[in-house]
């Protein structure tokens, strides 16, 4: 099977219950019905993506569902959590691209997106043979994958949370999910 559509979503849950608190981020994705199948992090080459609305429209209670995801969780009252996924796009659509997983403690949406969308660029960046230094700045980074004309795109898909203030377990969750 090769993916020919993904979308992404991303949910937050909490509860006396680790796993619980995932299911409850899985719900607030929508995507709870599933069997979920992590897979590794590649952007299949003609694949098209669409909207979190029409790709859960698709999905069928008990389905086999492929996805790449990010996920955190903690028990610790405000504990600031966030899980991300970063996507790096190909110029040309019969290549494939990156995605990336980030999860971290004490760290922004924005911040995490960033990181998430920077380590996805980079993977893809290195495949193509952009010259680019790891030590620069994402923003300057960015700059460059643009001006290759090689990057098409790049973005990320966040979901933080502080943890429950009365100590339940409190679970962010950021996903990719590949449909045929």
């Amino acid at each position: 099977m090769q993916p020919s559509k993904i979308f992404f979503t991303k949910g937050v849950g909490a509860h006396k219950d680790k796993l619980a608190s995932f299911e409850l981020a899985l719900r607030n994705a929508g995507i709870e019905k599933c069997n979920i199948v992590y897979v590794s992090s590649i952007f299949p080459p003609n694949c098209k993506l669409i909207s979190r609305k029409k790709g859960l429209q698709q999905l069928k209670p008990g389905q086999i569902t492929f996805c790449v995801m990010a996920k955190n969780s903690t028990n610790e009252p405000n504990r600031l959590i966030s899980a991300s996924i970063g996507l790096a796009i190909p110029t040309k659509k019969s290549q494939y691209g990156y995605l990336s997983e980030h999860e971290a403690f004490g760290t922004t949406a924005k911040k995490a997106g960033n990181y998430a969308e920077d380590l996805a660029a980079s993977m893809l960046a290195s495949t193509l043979g952009i010259k680019f230094d790891p030590e620069q700045a994402w923003d300057e980074r960015k700059q460059i994958y643009k001006a290759s004309k090689y990057i098409f795109k790049t973005s990320n898909i966040t979901q933080s949370s502080e943890g429950n203030k009365e100590g339940l377990w409190t679970t962010v969750i950021a996903v990719a999910v590949l449909l045929e």
